[in-house]
């Protein structure tokens, strides 16, 4: 089973960055906190580190990963940055945001973290996980901790519970306080495409920006060009009921806000996501809700409507895919 390594004292962040580097040293993989949700890291520049995510996730090799900087110093030895997206890292970074940008020839990130595209999502973390990498010397190829199409985990204990007998090291960084993933956006002839919405809302990036985020293509059209775009991911054992008015027997009820629905007296079990109607409440309990909605031994999960602007188009996302029949999973 994995060691795991709390990082609450600074002295504890030592031990653990020496232990972690030695994993990666050795070309496989850390699971590691950051404010969005834990993520399984590697060295990005090296094939077999890569090829020990993909394994130890059951991970689709066309699905590119997202490579973490320590800052954008780093980042800019490795992509080229346009004004607009030079703009967004000054705002949003370190914090919840991935941009995509063109390699630099020669970068020396390995083509299999980027599933062989020409451009690299990047983004910069808040707090240890930068640490690590400034210590590691090199990006870290990072896709959340779990099984390939599974909840993401937002705590080390769902780690364990899911990779715990794959992986050497997880450190213990506490939950996490966004909860969803990064926003991933593209910035493509002077216009910003949003790819996956996340812990960023495209309301923040139009304010710095000026600009208008454009939309996704309509779920399932849109080719792969960063991670999240898959249908059916972030998917539990019990199928999900979106937009649910009722709750029906043996169903558990992930509810939002300090409304009742009818059933819910009656459900397997109940998890409001926020009772006084908070979306960022309601993004850090996200997964862990729904993971432990899943274990509750429900037939179903019925979910209440979620608003759709800000942090909600974020939730609304992850929903909406984990709903989705499985076998879209490419």
């Amino acid at each position: 089973m994995a060691r795991i390594i709390p990082i609450a004292l600074e002295k504890d962040k030592v031990e653990a960055i020496a232990a972690a580097t030695e994993v990666l040293m050795r070309q496989r993989p850390v699971a590691i906190p950051t404010e969005t949700v834990y993520g399984l890291a590697a060295d990005a520049t090296h094939p077999a580190a890569i090829t020990s995510i993909y394994e130890t996730k059951g991970r689709p090799r066309f699905n590119p990963l997202i490579c973490h900087m320590a800052d954008l110093a780093m980042a800019e030895r490795y992509a080229l940055f346009d004004p607009i997206s030079r703009q967004l890292a000054a705002a949003f970074w370190p914090g919840p945001l991935t941009i995509v940008l063109p390699l630099r020839e020669n970068s020396g990130i390995h083509p299999l973290a980027t599933a062989g595209l020409d451009t690299l999502g990047i983004r910069v973390p808040v707090g240890f996980t930068a640490e690590l990498i400034r210590s590691f010397g090199r990006p870290l190829a990072a896709p959340s901790a779990n099984s390939s199409g599974r909840i993401s985990p937002t705590t080390a204990q769902h780690v364990e519970a899911d990779l715990g007998g794959k992986i050497d090291v997880i450190v213990d960084g506490g939950p996490c306080p966004v909860g969803v993933e990064s926003t991933i956006v593209k910035v493509e002839s002077g216009e910003i495409r949003l790819l996956r919405p996340g812990g960023i809302d495209a309301e923040a990036i139009e304010a710095v920006t000026g600009k208008r985020v454009v939309r996704p293509k309509a779920s399932g059209t849109a080719a792969i060009e960063a991670p999240g775009m898959l249908a059916s991911h972030y998917a539990p054992d019990a199928s999900v009921r979106l937009h649910a008015t009722t709750v029906a027997e043996g169903e558990a009820l992930i509810a939002f806000g300090p409304g009742d629905i009818s059933g819910a007296s009656t459900a397997r079990a109940v998890f409001n996501l926020s009772p006084r109607g908070d979306l960022r409440e309601a993004a850090s309990n996200l997964f862990d809700f729904l993971k432990k909605a899943d274990a509750s031994g429900a037939t179903g999960i019925a979910v209440q409507s979620i608003p759709e602007e800000g942090l909600g188009e974020a939730i609304n996302d992850r929903l909406m895919r984990a709903a989705a029949p499985r076998g879209t999973e490419g």
